[in-house]
């Protein structure tokens, strides 16, 4: 069965009907300020769309991860306030998720207002693992649409969680996908399908661990994987390499072994590095060779000789895949790595797709041009999901036959 989209049900007419929006308004605050709007921006042209057509729109959305309990701390407040500032319009802000202030909420909305739930995760039982628990929340978001409801579900960022916002719902409303889950499927089929090379895939952020499946479902595909950030030091240790005390998956070296074996010369690794003798930005710092970190110094970016390696790389690809940064670019001395290679990569005439999370951030964060990336990705999770060959629930619920 094909997948309905936003067109479709904008299409069948949208006028005095309530509809549900699961978005990924998930954004990074500092206290109330919101530091990147990235995610809200992403979200603005479907409900825009259906606003402008004379909806009644309900967002669902969530922020951080709260214990299935409303916690001032991770509210939606800021989000509403932004939100009705980008479209220009006032945006209500629901008191809970599906309780009386939400009912009330969704009651008074008129043609072409948009209420915004309240963070849907200080309701348990949207991330239940209990499937009942997860279909009585989504049968009790679907009693807010009313008589001829209908969902769409535009939150690619969470479209890898079977969550009753995300998947359960679209089990009772008539489903359809939105234009940001349908761009961003679109791009990732480019580059799991035939891509133009020479392809090339630059992975930073900590942890091997975290990206053990996509680097083996990426190196048969790529021509080049290039490993930066905290997770190339497991890499080097399992050269043979000392690391000092720079993060290190002591459970992981045998499997770098493994794969540095397997990849032969598709593996680029860091050449040389920022060290710093404390994880501050003000500490004692010097650059070094990848051979030369010394006991109590750590790496925390990639240092320039690398950003020259791996710059030649990327401008040298026709597709390229970027997800985590070389190092930690929120403070500004280990800021250079991300910039010089994220730079490059914007300078590059490839296909180029920013994966979400940390790399879609620091593009923001270090001013660099959003316009010089074929695509910003909103989802970082859910990209490498659909890289490493699997299923996205959230995406597959909305062909099902109902």
């Amino acid at each position: 069965m094909a997948v309905k989209t936003l067109d479709d049900l904008l299409g069948e007419g949208v006028k005095g009907r309530r509809v549900l929006v699961r978005a990924d308004l998930n954004v990074p605050l500092d206290g109330e300020k919101i530091t990147d709007d990235g995610r809200v921006r992403a979200a603005l042209p479907t409900i825009r769309s259906l606003s402008e057509a004379g909806a009644r729109v309900i967002v669902a959305a969530h922020l951080g991860r709260p214990k299935g309990t409303p916690d001032p701390a991770f509210s939606l407040r800021p989000v509403a306030a932004r939100l009705g500032e980008l479209l220009g319009t006032e945006v209500t802000l629901a008191g809970d998720v599906v309780g009386d202030k939400a009912k009330a909420a969704v009651e008074s909305l008129g043609d072409g207002d948009v209420v915004l739930l309240e963070n849907v995760r200080f309701d348990p039982r949207e991330t239940s693992k209990d499937a009942d628990e997860r279909a009585e929340l989504a049968r009790e978001l679907a009693a807010l649409t009313g008589e001829h409801g209908a969902f769409v579900s535009d939150g690619f960022g969470v479209v890898h969680r079977k969550q009753a916002s995300v998947y359960d719902v679209a089990r009772v409303l008539p489903a359809y996908a939105g234009g940001l889950v349908l761009a961003e499927l679109d791009v990732l089929r480019t580059l799991t399908g035939d891509p133009e090379r020479p392809y090339a895939v630059v992975l930073g952020g900590s942890k091997v661990s975290d990206k053990l499946a996509v680097i083996e479902a990426l190196l048969p595909k790529v021509d080049r994987l290039l490993v930066g950030g905290g997770m190339c030091f497991t890499f080097l240790a399992a050269q043979g390499h000392g690391v000092g005390s720079s993060l290190l998956e002591t459970d992981m070296v045998d499997t770098c072994k493994r794969l540095l074996a397997e990849a032969g010369d598709k593996l680029v690794l860091p050449v040389d590095f920022v060290v710093a003798d404390a994880f501050s930005a003000d500490a004692n710092t010097r650059t070094v060779p990848a051979t030369g970190i010394e006991e109590g110094w750590m790496g925390l970016d990639v240092g320039p000789q690398t950003v020259a390696a791996f710059g030649a790389a990327v401008r040298d690809a026709r597709t390229l895949f970027w997800n985590g940064p070389m190092g930690v670019f929120e403070m500004a001395p280990f800021a250079a790595g991300t910039r010089g290679v994220a730079t490059a990569i914007a300078e590059s005439e490839a296909f180029s797709v920013v994966g979400g999370g940390d790399s879609a951030a620091a593009v923001r964060l270090l001013g660099l041009p959003e316009d010089g990336f074929s695509h910003i990705s909103t989802g970082g999770g859910a990209s490498l999901e659909y890289l490493e060959g699997k299923d996205l629930p959230g995406v597959a619920v909305l062909s099902e036959e109902r």
